[in-house]
């Protein structure tokens, strides 16, 4: 099995195990949420594969291509349920979604539809289709963005993928703090994920010190959530320099 290959499984695995957890489902659309997110642009093209089987998901979706204001398209890969079950017992055991979790799937799956502006525009591929390329390419790269609206304009991060975030990367530069001082000194500068400003080590900072810093980091940031979910890191290590000195 390439690496890729292995990958693939993996990710698949990953799912699996998130549809039986309906908490760590939804942890794991938030996880697929932020990284758009961070990638989206007026540049670069960015190609979410992912089942993506609900509406209201969908919906939030859109919302970061609207606050983003660049083109987006939407292509539903639409197979009869008999062609996908034969697909999927015909995939290696270890990678094969069980009956239940197939059946839940299917059930669970809110279909597209083209009259939301949401789901448009919509490229409904059939099995044997080919695929229209240059009406995809036009609509990513042609088409005119959709206008932010105000409510997106002045609420960049939606609350769960705010949150998300700020937990995520907050409890990760703690990890990597406590790490890296194990084999630093006062006076050195430490460099944490996400982050291009350092800290300015001026003494060995505890777990329940670094703790207290990252709730009323927290509580703060809760309240004044930045425009750029990528700064978080900065400022909280800006927070950490500050009390420091």
């Amino acid at each position: 099995m390439s690496e890729s290959h292995k990958s693939e499984a993996k990710h698949e695995l990953l799912i699996v195990l998130c549809i039986i957890d309906s908490r760590k489902e939804k942890d794991l659309r938030g996880a697929l949420k932020a990284e758009v997110e961070r990638k989206i642009n007026k540049d670069d093209v960015v190609i979410m594969d992912s089942l993506n089987y609900i509406k209201g998901y969908r919906y939030e979706l859109f919302c970061l291509v609207k606050h983003a204001q660049t083109p987006h398209c939407l292509i539903h890969c639409d197979t009869a349920v008999d062609v996908c079950s034969l697909w999927n017992q015909n995939r290696e055991p270890e990678e094969q979604y069980s009956q239940e979790i197939f059946d839940e799937l299917v059930m669970r799956f809110e279909a597209p539809d083209s009259r939301n502006r949401w789901d448009s525009p919509l490229f409904t591929i059939q099995k044997d289709d080919a695929l229209p390329f240059e009406a995809i390419y036009d609509a990513v790269f042609h088409r005119k963005a959709p206008p932010p609206n105000q409510s997106t304009l002045n609420q960049p991060l939606s609350s769960t993928n705010f949150m998300y975030e700020l937990d995520r990367v907050t409890q990760e530069m703690v990890t990597t703090i406590l790490n890296t001082q194990k084999t630093s000194v006062p006076g050195d500068l430490i460099t944490v994920p996400g982050a291009n400003v350092k800290i300015e080590l001026t003494r060995s900072l505890q777990m329940a010190e670094l703790r207290k810093l990252r709730r009323q980091f927290i509580s703060y940031t809760k309240m004044h959530p930045t425009e750029n979910i990528g700064q978080i890191a900065n400022m909280f290590v800006q927070y950490i320099n500050h009390s420091l000195h």
